[in-house]
């Protein structure tokens, strides 16, 4: 596909880390780097992997003006065989279109944004961890580069791929996080950009965030914009109960990020033995359910952190404990025998593992 490759020399590689359990979320680069650039009338073209270094924009590119900007989040896993795994990938590349079609930007054929993918993975397999844990996290991004203002979608775009190695995304390991719910703000309204994997929605979002740390919680839980009361998601994750013994998540309804991570439970729940269901939850509803006991455990669920279990949930100067703030059985289920398809130690019944092809 004409790509092509500016490599460096031996001596100017970067020292792997020792201990790649200890490595903090989003913190370290590899060597080199995905770009690839658009224009209006000719397409996706110049597709090239280089050194990792800065990128050079115009003061008036129109990603810094008018927020056309999106972005993907996948790993890739190094298998006890040595090879070299992705999870579900089409579903990341379908996802990241979707996003830049909702952004009014031109949309990167699949098989493309797999197979440059592949060739930056097989380029940089040496930073890919064996350790159970860890794994290199994968950021796709698509960003408007016209130098122009003016309120329209831009002629000129850049895709590129950075690759980050990780360890697990909490370092106070796979425990308890505590949730404040947010009454104040919104993540995303109806016919927004809440469904897109869009920068701004992060963005907006860091307020919420920062009351929530300064009221001792991990994350926000964020409750719909023209009510404030149904349940919809998490800050950075898709948000799961068990409740009345069956798996319970909000659907999709424009508003809610379409997690891969999310999918893959709905659709694994009854291999592992439990009923999932797609309900829209007041707040009111999940108090209750803690309050009676038919709710026995909350947690998130995404790429970064597999799966995240609630130990606390903080609304209205109440705080409201969920199994004993310990993790629950489902949440160790669901972690284990999701972690263990990504890292090809359990049986794929679904095929959802991809192998890289050397």
């Amino acid at each position: 596909m004409g790509l092509k490759k500016t490599l460096l020399p031996p001596e100017k590689l970067k020292p792997l880390f020792d201990d790649p359990l200890k490595l903090k979320f989003g913190q370290n680069f590899t060597d080199y780097m995905f770009t690839m650039n658009y224009e209006e009338g000719k397409g996706w073209h110049s597709p090239e992997i280089k050194p990792y270094q800065p990128l050079v924009l115009d003061p008036a590119s129109s990603v810094f003006h008018y927020g056309q900007e999106i972005f993907e989040g996948q790993k890739a896993y190094k298998s006890k065989k040595g090879e070299i795994l992705l999870f579900r990938p089409r579903e990341n590349a379908n996802r990241f279109n979707s996003s830049m079609k909702r952004m009014s930007m031109p949309e990167i054929p699949v098989d493309e944004y797999i197979f440059y993918l592949e060739e930056l993975l097989k380029l940089e397999e040496r930073w890919i961890p064996s350790a159970k844990g860890a794994s290199l996290y994968i950021r796709p991004t698509g960003i408007a580069t016209e130098p122009a203002l003016g309120v329209r979608p831009a002629t000129q775009y850049m895709f590129f791929i950075i690759l980050s190695p990780v360890g697990p995304y909490y370092s106070t390991g796979f425990n308890p996080v505590s949730l404040w719910v947010s009454r104040e703000y919104s993540r995303a309204g109806e016919g927004g950009t809440g469904a897109a994997k869009a920068g701004g929605n992060y963005g907006g979002s860091l307020a919420a965030t920062r009351d929530a740390a300064a009221k001792g919680c991990n994350q926000v839980l964020w409750l719909d914009a023209k009510e404030h009361c149904y349940v919809e998601e998490v800050g950075a994750m898709n948000i799961f109960f068990i409740l009345d013994n069956q798996l319970v998540t909000p659907p999709l309804t424009g508003t809610i990020l379409p997690g891969i991570t999310r999918k893959s439970l709905l659709e694994m729940a009854p291999d592992i033995g439990i009923k999932p269901m797609e309900k829209r939850l007041t707040i009111q509803e999940v108090i209750q359910g803690i309050e009676t006991g038919r709710l026995t455990e909350i947690f998130g669920a995404g790429t970064a952190a597999v799966i995240s279990p609630v130990g606390k949930l903080c609304l209205d100067d109440k705080t409201y404990t969920i199994n004993n703030n310990v993790t629950g059985p489902w949440a160790q289920k669901f972690f284990d025998t999701l972690t263990g398809i990504q890292y090809g130690d359990l049986e794929d019944k679904h095929k959802w593992v991809h192998v890289v092809k050397r």
